[in-house]
This record gives structure tokens, C-alpha cells and sequence, in this order.
């Protein structure tokens, strides 16, 4: 089992956040993050007061993800996944949407603390490290 990894449990990662670090060990190898996470990650390090370490952290997870970009069979099945949310009336955050495609066409399972953002997202894995 491979796996997509949500900011949140990046962020707790990089934090120290033990549950987390021992999931990123029994793993690796089979680690994956999307483009989005990656932006919202440099968004978090480069923060004016942020400080060094955050950055130089992060850059350091890289060594340890396989980073997946969004192409046109992404952009297809987020296409999907909003519009079918959408038209049942159900939230729907993009940049959310954006990362449950990327772990569907990819095969994987989404790795978040933040379940209930994904929970309608017909086929998709979601588990949570941070339990």
C-alpha cells in the first residue's frame, strides 16, 4: 500500500509529531505528496516569521516523498469529483479535491487528519495517523 500525503500530516511530521514519524518510517518509500501539498508546505516554511529550520525541514521530507504532479488525467477526474459533489449539494474545496484525484488516479491511499473534508469523495481511501 502506497500512500498520498495530505499537509497536515506533512506538517505534523515536521514537527515532531511522533504517531506520525513512525508511520513515515514503517513507509518509506511508499510516501507520495501532490503539488498542492508542496505549495501550501513552501506557504507554511516561508511564512515571515517562520523560522530557518521550517524551510530546511522541508526541503529534507523531499528526500523522503516521491512528489506527484497534476496532468490532464488529474485535472479530468477532479473535474469528476467536484462536479459530482457540487450537483448533490455537498461542499467541495478545490485545492481538497485537487489531492483525493491525484491519490485516485495514482492508486493511493489519502493519508489526512482532516477526514471529514474528503468523506464524500466516492472510491477514495482516507486514513488518519494523528488517531
Amino acid at each position: 500500500m502506497s500512500f498520498l500525503l495530505d499537509t497536515d500530516v506533512c506538517s505534523a511530521y515536521l514537527k515532531g509529531e511522533p504517531k506520525v514519524q513512525a508511520r513515515f518510517l514503517q513507509y518509506l518509500g511508499r510516501l507520495h505528496i501532490s503539488t498542492i501539498t508542496l505549495g501550501e508546505l513552501f506557504t507554511w516554511a516561508k511564512r515571515a516569521k517562520a523560522l530557518p529550520k521550517r524551510l530546511q525541514g522541508l526541503l529534507d521530507l523531499l528526500n523522503d516523498v516521491d512528489l506527484l504532479t497534476a496532468d490532464g488525467n488529474i485535472a479530468e477526474k477532479f473535474g469528476d469529483i467536484r462536479a459530482t459533489l457540487l450537483d448533490a449539494g455537498l461542499g467541495a474545496p478545490s485545492l481538497d479535491m485537487v489531492n483525493a484525484a491525484t491519490a485516485l488516479v495514482h492508486g493511493l491511499t489519502l493519508v489526512t487528519h482532516n477526514v471529514a473534508d474528503y468523506a464524500n469523495v466516492p472510491g477514495l481511501i482516507v486514513v488518519d495517523w494523528l488517531l
